[in-house]
């Protein structure tokens, strides 16, 4: 398996690029299925996850292209109902299948879905969504079974805010019978695109990124060319990045206004960075205060950031809480950072007390999930001595060749096989 090896210690410059976002391709990806039509998708990244869904569209039928970030899918017919276990495991974003292969195939068997481990993940909304538009659903051991020969518009009211089940129901109800109605849906910036490009294909989606979304329904949809969006999540990262160890880093071809609320926390410690209309330029401050900070919904303070930021938070002077309030199991890679040195204290599965700033020491470590992977990454950059990283598949998930791309910067990172 491979591994990461860090020397860490050293001042980073130049240049970085934000690539296509992950949880944009994904989710077009997976509306592909609606159509028999060719769709075109640039712009899209090379990571593990795109791979894995790509390959489970392949085996139910779907035609896939891919060369230097273009992808095309054209599935003009869903040869299986039931999705591969083995890869269904590795990816919970299989789930937006559910709508587009009942919607063709009259059901689907999905099997339990896998992703990171960062605490309970039912799908209890999805499950609940799909029966409010018509489906029946069954339960046993080896997962679930979807069935409806024809979904029918409703209103939905999201128990809790899900970006996975919103973007999972928005794109099912375009081919639902009449109108539906989806109350307190989540807002991230990948939704209101995902709504355009099918809006495009002939869908009639209204308040895409706002808490209410209506569908009037379509007899059919077309294909198109669908440009991704850059990498939020990736782009704050390498402006964390830059934070911790830029003499200075610029982030290039991404999108500021995705990430206020991190512009927020970096004003309040007192972070150096510039903001272009596509671009960031974060410096290494001599000294950032502690800040407290508290995940949230977009336009919140993203989960998805939480654990880079946390590694920032580490090199702050002063105490700073950390409060993750979207899932219960996020915070664990805290022990891990307080191997290398972090003065680190959990109060529960929901929040963490930070002190710093402290020296972090190179240690033999395993990636538990995507965006800690990440975090180690940083944290191996910022410490002193050689940091080992290991699981690094669930980096690869989510980051296209980072090793590379650091390099590019100045860091000695190698990928060990």
């Amino acid at each position: 398996m491979s591994k990461f090896i860090i020397n860490g210690g050293k001042t980073l410059k130049g240049e970085i690029s934000v690539n296509g976002a992950k949880n944009a391709a994904l989710k077009v990806v997976a509306a592909s299925i609606l159509s028999k039509e060719e769709i075109t998708i640039t712009n899209c990244p090379n990571i593990e996850e795109i791979n894995r869904l790509l390959e489970i569209c392949e085996s139910i039928g779907s035609t896939v292209q891919r060369e230097k970030g273009v992808v095309k899918i054209k599935t003009e017919k869903v040869a299986s109902s039931e999705l591969d276990p083995e890869l269904v495991k590795k990816i919970r974003t299989a789930v937006l299948l559910i709508g587009p292969i009942m919607i063709r195939n009259g059901e689907v068997k999905l099997p339990h879905p896998g992703g990171c481990a960062i605490g309970q993940r039912p799908i209890d909304i999805f499950v609940e969504g799909f029966e409010k538009l018509g489906a029946t659903v069954t339960e046993d051991p080896t997962g679930y079974t979807f069935k409806a020969d024809k979904l029918i518009g409703n209103t939905f009211i999201f128990p809790k805010i899900s970006v996975t089940a919103t973007e999972a129901l928005m794109v099912s109800a375009t081919l639902a019978e009449g109108t539906t109605v989806l109350k307190n849906a989540a807002c991230e910036p990948e939704i209101p695109a995902l709504a355009d490009y099918l809006n495009k294909c002939g869908a009639k989606i209204k308040g895409a990124g706002t808490h209410t979304i209506e569908i009037e329904g379509v007899e059919s949809l077309t294909a198109d060319t669908y440009d991704v969006m850059p990498d939020r999540v990736e782009a704050g990262s390498f402006a964390i990045l830059g934070a911790l160890v830029g003499d200075p880093i610029k982030v290039t071809n991404c999108e500021p206004k995705h990430l206020e609320a991190l512009f927020v926390m970096f004003d309040k410690m007192g972070v150096d960075y510039k903001v272009g209309d596509d671009w960031i330029e974060v410096r290494k401050s001599d000294k950032v205060k502690a800040v407290n900070v508290v995940t949230h919904e977009y336009p919140g303070f993203t989960t998805d950031l939480q654990q880079p930021f946390t590694v920032l938070l580490t090199q702050s002077n002063g105490m700073s809480m950390v409060h993750e309030t979207i899932f219960e199991a996020r915070l664990f890679y805290t022990d891990k950072l307080k191997q290398m040195g972090a003065n680190i204290v959990m109060c529960d599965p929901h929040r963490v007390i930070v002190n710093g700033p402290t020296n972090l020491y190179g240690r033999k470590l395993e990636s538990p999930d995507l965006r800690a992977g990440f975090a180690l990454i940083l944290a191996g950059l910022v410490a002193q001595g050689e940091t080992e990283v290991d699981n690094i598949y669930q980096i690869d998930r989510g980051y296209e060749k980072i090793e590379e791309r650091l390099t590019a910067l100045g860091a000695d990172i190698k990928r060990v096989d």
